[in-house]
C-alpha cells in the first residue's frame, strides 16, 4: 500500500530527545531503579554499556509518565498516529500481547460475542478468559499441500455476521504467522454495515505502513484498531509495541483498559526504541522495505531452484481465503525433502549457526526485515541445499496438518476458572481441556480452554512433541499431564 502522507515533522523523536537532555544534566538520582544509573550494579553495566544503563530511569516531570502522558510521551504518540494514519497511537511495553488484550478488552464485555478465526494468537484467547467474552469462530480453510490455515473467506465472515447479528467485533489476522492475508478491507466494510468494531492482529504487519505494494493496513483499511509489532518488522527493542486506534474509538476508555494491566513503570529504553524506529521507518520506511521485498523474492527463487523445498509467495492468492500475500514473507515448505520443519529449524542452528524464527511439523520461517544482507541470505540458501543433500529421505509417515478444526464446547473463561482435575494426557480423549497447548513459535493453540479433546489432537501433541517442537501452554511443563474439566459440562456458551 502507498505509505500516508504525513501532517506533523516525523524527524522528531521527543523521547529520545528528552533522555538525551536528562543524561546531560546529570541529576543525583534518589529514586528508582536502585542500581543508579548502573553504579550500583557494575556487573549489569559491564554487560548492557553505561550508554544504556544510564537511561534506564523512572518517570518523571521532564520525561512524562506512560500512564498519563501530558508531554514528550504523548508527543511520541502523536507523531506515530501521524506516521501510521491513525486517530490515536500507544506505545505499549509488554508486547504485541499486551497491545492486543487491551484491543480485546477495549472492544468487548462479559458475554459479549466476538468474530475470529481460531488461528489467533493465544493473546487474543487469554483476553476472552479475562474478560468473558464468547468467541465465534470462523474456522480457515487448510492448503492440504501446506498444512497451514488460511484466511478468513468473505463468505463465512458475511455468515458469522448473519448469524450472530449482536457479536460486537470481527477479529482479523494481517497477515498470519505465513503471510496470509484475508480481504480487509471488505472484513472492514461488513463489519461496519452490521454494527461491529473490526480489529487487527498485525503482529506480523507493520511494515505494510511503509512501503509499495505490500498488502493494505489496517488503518488504511479502515479497520477501528490494530494491534502493531514494531519489534518484529520494524526494528524496536523486544517487547515494544503500539497499538493504533481509529477516528471513532474513545481514546481516553483505551488508555483506561491498557492501564488496568500495563506496567505503571515503563521502560524509556523501550519507548525510545519506539520512538526512534518510528521516525526511522517514516522517513526511510520505503527504501527500506522495498529491499527487504527483494531481498526475499530472490531468497525464494533460489531456495525454489535447489528442489524439494516449496518457498512459497503470491502464487497461492485466489482473491478469497488468500486474498493477498505478503512478499517480505520467507515460508518454505520442507516436507518433500523428507523432513518435518521443526527438523530442519534444528538443524540449521546446531550445523550451520543459522537460527530461524520457528520450524513446526511441515514449513519453516526465516524472518527477514529491516537488519538482514545478501550475504546473509546467501548462507541460508547454502545450508538448506546442503541440508537437502546430507539429510534427504523419504517423506511418507511425516504428519503434514498444522490446523485441526475444534469443537468448542465451553467459553475459555468458563473453562480456564471451572473445577478441573489433571489426567495423563493420553487418558483425557473426551474430555474438555481447560488450559492451552501450543507449539511456540507461533503460540497458536492447538487446544484452548473450552475446547474437546480429540484423538486427532493428541496424535498431533504427540507427533510435535516427539519431533522436537517447543511445546508451551499447560501448567505441567513436561505436558504428561492435563487439566480437564472435573465435571462434564454441557454449555453452549460458545459454538
Amino acid at each position: 500500500m502507498e505509505q500516508s502522507v504525513s501532517k506533523l515533522d516525523q524527524a522528531g523523536a521527543p523521547i529520545y530527545e528528552a533522555l538525551e537532555q536528562f543524561r546531560q544534566m546529570r541529576v543525583v538520582p534518589f529514586d528508582v531503579p536502585g542500581h543508579k544509573r548502573g553504579r550500583g550494579n557494575p556487573e549489569l553495566t559491564e554487560f548492557l554499556g553505561q550508554q544504556c544503563v544510564g537511561v534506564d530511569v523512572n518517570s518523571m516531570k521532564p520525561l512524562d509518565n506512560l500512564c498519563h502522558p501530558i508531554s514528550v510521551i504523548k508527543e511520541a504518540e502523536e507523531l506515530a498516529a501521524d506516521a501510521f494514519g491513525a486517530a490515536h497511537a500507544f506505545l505499549m511495553v509488554g508486547g504485541t500481547t499486551s497491545a492486543v488484550q487491551s484491543m480485546v478488552l477495549s472492544a468487548c464485555k462479559r458475554g459479549d460475542e466476538i468474530i475470529l478465526p481460531r488461528n489467533v494468537h493465544r493473546s487474543v484467547i487469554n483476553a476472552l478468559v479475562l474478560n468473558g467474552a464468547i468467541p465465534v469462530y470462523v474456522n480457515p480453510e487448510v492448503d492440504k499441500k501446506l498444512g497451514i490455515a488460511l484466511g478468513m473467506k468473505r463468505e463465512q465472515v458475511a455468515k458469522a455476521i448473519k448469524e450472530h447479528p449482536n457479536a460486537v467485533a470481527v477479529l482479523v489476522n494481517n497477515p498470519t504467522y505465513y503471510g496470509i492475508c484475508s480481504d480487509l478491507k471488505a472484513i472492514v466494510k461488513m463489519a461496519h454495515e452490521a454494527g461491529m468494531l473490526c480489529l487487527a492482529d498485525e503482529a506480523h504487519g507493520t511494515h505494510f505502513y511503509f512501503g509499495d505494494n505490500l498488502p493494505i493496513s489496517a488503518m488504511a483499511a479502515g479497520a477501528d484498531m490494530a494491534a502493531v509489532s514494531m519489534h518484529k518488522s520494524g526494528g524496536s527493542l523486544t517487547q515494544s509495541s503500539f497499538l493504533l486506534a481509529g477516528k471513532n474509538v474513545n481514546a481516553g476508555y483505551v488508555r483506561q483498559i491498557i492501564n488496568l494491566t500495563q506496567t505503571t513503570s515503563g521502560s524509556y529504553l523501550l519507548m525510545s526504541s519506539l520512538d526512534i524506529s518510528r521516525r526511522n521507518l517514516a522517513l526511510h520506511g520505503r527504501e527500506i522495505f522495498e529491499k527487504v521485498k527483494k531481498l526475499a523474492e530472490y531468497a525464494r527463487d533460489e531456495i525454489n531452484a535447489i528442489g524439494d523445498y516449496y518457498a512459497y509467495g503470491k502464487e497461492l492468492i485466489d482473491g478469497n481465503a488468500v486474498y493477498d500475500f505478503d512478499p517480505t514473507k520467507l515460508s518454505v515448505h520442507t516436507l518433500d525433502v523428507g523432513l518435518p520443519g521443526i527438523q530442519v529449524y534444528d538443524l540449521l542452528r546446531d550445523e550451520y549457526d543459522i537460527q530461524i524464527e520457528f520450524g513446526d511439523l511441515g514449513n519453516i520461517l526465516a524472518y527477514l526485515s529491516i537488519g538482514d544482507r545478501f550475504q546473509e541470505v546467501e548462507r541460508l540458501v547454502s545450508a538448506l541445499a546442503e541440508i537437502r543433500r546430507r539429510f534427504k529421505s523419504d517423506p511418507s509417515g511425516l504428519m503434514t496438518q498444522e490446523y485441526i478444526d475444534p469443537e468448542v464446547v465451553a467459553s475459555p473463561q468458563e473453562a480456564f476458572y471451572a473445577s478441573k482435575k489433571s489426567l495423563p494426557i493420553m487418558e483425557t480423549e473426551g474430555y474438555i481441556c481447560s488450559e492451552f497447548v501450543m507449539c511456540y513459535p507461533p503460540g497458536i493453540p492447538i487446544l484452548a480452554p473450552g475446547e474437546r479433546i480429540t484423538a486427532d489432537i493428541l496424535k498431533y501433541i504427540t507427533y510435535a512433541h516427539e519431533i522436537g517442537c517447543q511445546m508451551t501452554g499447560p501448567e505441567d511443563p513436561s505436558i504428561e499431564n492435563l487439566n480437564v474439566l472435573d465435571i462434564e459440562t454441557t454449555s453452549n456458551a460458545a459454538r
